[in-house]
């Protein structure tokens, strides 16, 4: 027996037969992969049409393939099949064109037709089907970059969170290619022994996505694993909410008053902002909002624009039922921007925040964006009781984080790989944290390596875990009772150089990477014509200014970039990304040192904000605090700075004194 001769899973077999038509057809017909994909949908609706209504036409014999091999045409195996999609567009009308044709030449659509011609997509014995074609999808899909695609260790924690049970209906309200809604599907089916597949599908599972292309995959999703028409429906969610209602209301009167659980992971980043006046004036996330003593106010002006996935949140609101449960995936920044403190009031106006877990950077880089997200669990709830908050950390994935996303697995001691049974443990934290979620659940708090809790009374305007990490607390509470606001003891430097008017003059330009870090020195600058220099060039320099990072992704690290102006970059033009700190109001060498010091830049990490490139906002910067141990301590310490300067500038003279000749 050779090493992989092994007997294969019935979805095994499907899937490699998914994989073998869609490598054909990409091969010889020239196709793009989203191409080849919506052909081989079409073949298989084709198929699942002829089981259910048996012509005789989906065939093709021995005679015929083998003509098609030494001539590519066959009229009669390309009527037959053309007959029969006419038919399958009048089943499904909401997700075929009536002008849409099969693209496929003569020679793949015989190649598709004979290895699909002889099994059943439809048998109800075999319950793998589904789960074939979400493997063979979730290949292709990351082959894509994934534009619709979101992982699924991100789906499955989801689920598991918010645990939907048998009986509840479940919808996505941007479902993509259904893997949410398939997902709980699959959950309830494990937990459930006696729940009928068709029941399920028909009566409780629900999703809505704009596009046409897409909604086919969920729906083949579904029809494969139960032969039975899904609820899922081709439509923009962000239409009136009375449209949506209705629409999914006329597949089943149970949902009116809204749904037990929504999972979603909306469109943003690269999708654009709304910018139609006639959808932002349905919500109130479509107007702007304004800040007052109790929170905000909505006004009565609209946004110029609003990203697709804020009017999400609020429409996601809509859909679910009074204590309807939801999940949804968010880039960091909604949960850390000062300038959408008004979207986390509204939330909280709206629903009892469950938790909130934050995963790491590289998530979603193997399927084509690196923006950095957390997951934001909630409960519809007009009228709110006191709570606490379960706040979580995925730290391993179970892949590695670049284009391929390769599976990475525990390991013991010695190097070799952990396995349960015959299957290899993937080196994740998705189930620590979920099972911290199931504990707090039970005790109403949490403490652990991934999780932490906090009351409800102590939730501020952020909603980002390391805002609220123990860790990150517990060096407030130290500094809060020997400390001074650092806008307390600078002047932070706000206006752009004067110098930046004169459009032909020379100046030294200096970047966040002109700066030793371990060294406090500006190592680097560039001359620039002042109309050459990047528009980020801002401030002006004097000697004695000290300079600290505020933009990029050193900030809050060991890397962080903070140093002291000398005579020799006096007068020059630092980047934006850079705050300028002038006239201290204590030792500048201390201050300088601090500057440096883990209490400065845990501060600094726990204040950045952005999903992409992270920043800390003047007011934050302000609010640092500073350390202020005793006079004789400060001055000690501001000693030493100033003195290893000082050697320094030495040792530079005794270098540049050296001669050979």
């Amino acid at each position: 027996m050779q090493l992989f001769d092994y007997e294969l899973k019935a979805e095994d077999n499907l899937l490699r037969r998914f994989e073998e038509i869609h490598d054909y057809i990409y091969a010889n017909d020239g196709l793009s992969p989203q191409q080849t994909l919506n052909e081989l949908l079409k073949i298989l609706f084709i198929k699942i049409y002829e089981e259910n209504n048996p012509s005789g036409l989906f065939r093709i014999s021995s005679d015929e393939l083998h003509n098609l091999h030494n001539s590519n045409t066959s009229s009669a195996v390309g009527e037959r099949i053309f007959r029969l999609f006419e038919k399958t567009k009048l089943e499904y009308l909401d997700l075929f064109d009536t002008d849409e044709k099969i693209k496929l030449s003569n020679i793949s659509l015989g190649f598709v037709i004979n290895k699909l011609q002889n099994i059943s997509l439809t048998d109800s014995s075999n319950d793998a089907k589904g789960l074939a074609f979400q493997k063979f999808l979730s290949h292709k899909e990351k082959d894509g970059k994934g534009q619709f695609f979101t992982p699924e260790p991100v789906i499955d924690f989801c689920v598991d969170v918010i645990n939907p049970q048998m009986g509840e209906s479940i919808i996505d309200p941007c479902c993509g290619s259904g893997g949410f809604i398939f997902s709980a599907f699959r959950h309830i089916l494990k937990n459930n022994n006696t729940v009928r597949k068709d029941e399920l599908i028909a009566h409780h599972i629900f999703g809505l996505d704009i596009n046409k292309d897409i909604s086919k995959i969920s729906r083949m999703k579904f029809l494969l694993e139960a032969n039975v028409k899904s609820n899922i429906v081709c439509h923009n969610s962000l239409d009136d909410l009375d449209t949506v209602t209705l629409l999914l209301s006329e597949r089943n009167h149970k949902i009116q008053n809204g749904f037990d659980v929504l999972l979603t992971n909306p469109p943003f980043g690269t999708a654009g902002k709304i910018t139609d006046n006639q959808i932002l004036k349905k919500f109130d996330l479509g107007y702007k909002w304004t800040k007052n003593p109790n929170g905000f106010t909505k006004t009565k002006n609209l946004n110029n624009g609003q990203p697709a996935e804020i009017l999400f949140i609020e429409r996601c609101l809509q859909l679910l039922r009074e204590n309807g449960r939801m999940a949804i995936v968010l880039p960091n920044g909604h949960f850390e921007n000062p300038s959408l403190d008004y979207l986390r009031h509204y939330i909280r106006m709206k629903a009892k925040i469950l938790g909130i877990v934050n995963l790491p950077q590289e998530t979603f880089i193997p399927y084509g964006t690196g923006v950095k997200t957390s997951l934001l669990f909630l409960e519809k709830q007009t009228i709110q009781q006191p709570y606490s908050i379960f706040f979580g950390k995925v730290k391993k994935l179970g892949y590695s984080g670049n284009k391929n996303g390769t599976p990475i697995y525990k390991k013991d001691q010695y190097g070799r790989v952990i396995r349960s049974g015959e299957t290899p443990v993937l080196d994740e934290d998705f189930s620590q944290v979920a099972a911290d979620y199931k504990k707090f659940l039970e005790t109403n708090e949490i403490q652990s390596d991934n999780s932490f809790s906090i009351h409800y009374e102590n939730l501020g305007g952020r909603f980002d875990y390391d805002y609220y990490s123990p860790d990150n607390q517990s060096i407030i509470n130290i500094l809060s009772n020997k400390s001074v606001r650092l806008g307390d003891i600078v002047d932070i430097v706000k206006e752009k150089s004067p110098k930046l008017k004169n459009k032909n003059s020379i100046v030294d330009y200096i970047e966040l990477s002109d700066i030793n870090a371990n060294s406090f020195e500006i190592i680097n600058s560039t001359p620039y014509l002042v109309h050459e220099l990047p528009s980020r060039a801002t401030y002006e320099l004097r000697k004695d200014d000290i300079i600290t990072a505020i933009a990029g992704n050193s900030v809050g690290t060991r890397k962080h970039a903070t140093a002291l102006v000398d005579e020799n970059n006096d007068g020059a033009i630092c980047t934006n990304g850079f705050r300028v700190l002038r006239n201290p109001k204590i030792n500048q060498y201390y201050l300088l040192y601090y500057l440096h010091n883990e209490l400065y830049l845990k501060q600094m990490m726990m204040y950045r904000t952005g999903a992409a490139i992270p920043n800390v906002s003047d007011k934050d910067l302000q609010n640092i605090l500073v350390y202020l141990p005793d006079e004789r301590i400060i001055e000690e310490i501001g000693e030493k700075i100033k003195k290893s300067f000082a050697l320094r500038v030495e040792s530079t003279k005794i270098i540049n004194g050296i001669t050979l000749l």
